[in-house]
């Protein structure tokens, strides 16, 4: 028999196709790509730094950190509003902890929601009107010690 190499090819993509498939997400949806940038929090205790991940689109806002396994104490996401409105959150297939910190549109931090349980379908309300809200590791904001008040330096919030 005689196997021509176009023949090897194409079974070779049907191959790699299926262990993409089976790679994907439990839910079928790939994760979207997001834009790093840099953001900060001024605190009484000093400043921590972050490489935080840009939700803002309606699809990135809803994906949010769902489906993640672990966070590094440095990484976080942004969820950009674009107009400063009251929001509520909830921690539905989203497996850490979390700590959310609802800003303002002046950068300042409206209210903090922390160690939100993962998996759970309580709303976690902003407390006012803010602009963006940034989700970290669980424990987190203590360990830097953020209150309400303090500021969060990032482009969209006039940096």
């Amino acid at each position: 028999m005689n196997v021509s190499s176009g023949a090897i090819l194409r079974s070779l993509l049907l191959v790699l196709s299926m262990a993409v498939c089976l790679a994907a997400p439990a839910t079928g949806a790939a994760e979207p790509r997001l834009k790093l940038r840099p953001l900060d929090i001024v605190t009484a205790h000093g400043v921590a730094h972050f490489t935080v991940e840009v939700a803002d689109t309606p699809k990135t806002r809803e994906h949010g950190l769902m489906f993640r396994k672990s966070l590094a104490p440095d990484r976080g996401m942004l969820f950009d509003f674009k107009t400063p409105h009251p929001v509520t959150f909830w921690m539905k297939n989203t497996l850490i902890p979390l700590d959310m910190i609802f800003i303002g549109p002046d950068g300042r931090i409206v209210s903090i929601a922390r160690n939100a349980e993962p998996l759970s379908e309580t709303n976690i309300p902003s407390g006012g009107t803010v602009l963006g809200v940034l989700e970290i590791i669980g424990g987190r904001a203590d360990q830097i010690g953020a209150a309400p008040g303090d500021k969060v330096r990032n482009a969209i919030f006039g940096r």
